[in-house]
Parts: structure tokens; C-alpha cells; sequence
């Protein structure tokens, strides 16, 4: 929750300062007020995070998971655990997948796109997808719901994730490594 007002706070500053460079050509151009914009925006941030959590709670109970929860707000099961090693940053690993959103709409999965492999807290891959592997073992299997926050955010992935969307990750550790 912590994340998404900062991440907030600092999308305002920064339209701000595209505008301000627009005020040296324009000098009827009155910038607005950073705290003001602020004071508008974190309490429609909370009550969006709020009715977000209320609906991962709901899934949750729904489905009857013991889930735990992490401190950046992903919840998880590790349902078949493995007896390998840990995915740390750095690491190079290999997933098969699943994603699906709240709805049980199927996004993307392995068996149509492949494994995915990336290096652990410096590929392009989901924020919340670097936490999740970070928990497991090679041979866990294991079910992560993102916040939208950590998952694709605002904007969607302008594919099959909808703006704003919780997104459920099955996924099989099957490779950690140093190098590729």
C-alpha cells in the first residue's frame, strides 16, 4: 500500500515538472499546487486499495486458501514443496506458469507461451512475480495473488490484463542458477 501512494505522490511530482518546463514558453500557464493534487489523490489511492484487498479476502475465503501474506501485500500458498535450492536475486531461474485474473479468466500460460526464464530482480518481469520466486525452492509449486500494484499496475499490459487488475500466478519452480 506503502508502494502505490509513493508511487502516487511521485507520478504527480512528475507531471508537475513536465509542466514546469512548459511555463518558460508559456507564461500564462499557472502550475498546480503538488500538495493540493496530493490531498485530492491518496484518499481515492486508499479507498481503491481498500476495495482491492476486500476482493483478494474474498477470493480467498471463497476458495478456502491458507494463504499467508507478505509485507508488499502478495498472498501465497506453497501447495508441493521442493527439495531444491532457494531463488535469490541475481539468480537465473525457469517457471511454468499459469496467470489468471479474480474472475478465473485464464491470461497466459506455459503450456501455450512456453517456460519463462529471467534473472532474479533485473529482468522486465512483474514485480511481484520477482517477490514470489524469491519464496520458493526448485520443485515448490506454489499460488501468488498480485495486487495490482505488483502485478501490471494503472495501465494493464494492453494485451489480456485489464487497467488496474489482481492477477493469480500458478507457478512451478523448475531452475535456479548463477548464470544462463
Amino acid at each position: 500500500m506503502q508502494r502505490l501512494l509513493i508511487a502516487t505522490v511521485f507520478i504527480s511530482l512528475s507531471l508537475t515538472g513536465c509542466h514546469q518546463d512548459r511555463q518558460q514558453d508559456d507564461d500564462s500557464f499557472v502550475p498546480p499546487n503538488t500538495q493540493e493534487i496530493n490531498k485530492q489523490l491518496i484518499p481515492s489511492q486508499q479507498k481503491y486499495i481498500r476495495q482491492e484487498t476486500d476482493e483478494i479476502n474474498q477470493y480467498i475465503k471463497v476458495h478456502e486458501y491458507a494463504m499467508q501474506i507478505t509485507g508488499t501485500g502478495i498472498r501465497y500458498m506453497i501447495y508441493e514443496h521442493g527439495k531444491g535450492p532457494v531463488a535469490k536475486a541475481g539468480n537465473y531461474v525457469q517457471i511454468v506458469y499459469s496467470i489468471k485474473l479474480l474472475d478465473g479468466t485464464l491470461c497466459y500460460d506455459s503450456k501455450t507461451d512456453g517456460p519463462r526464464e529471467f534473472r532474479v530482480d533485473k529482468d522486465d518481469v512483474e514485480s511481484g512475480v520477482h517477490q514470489a520466486v524469491q519464496l520458493m525452492h526448485v520443485g515448490d509449486k506454489a499460488l501468488f495473488i498480485l495486487p495490482s500494484f505488483l502485478a501490471h499496475g494503472i495501465a494493464g499490459d494492453h494485451d489480456k490484463i485489464p487497467p488496474g487488475a489482481v492477477v493469480i500466478y500458478d507457478i512451478s519452480l523448475l531452475k535456479v542458477q548463477d548464470n544462463p
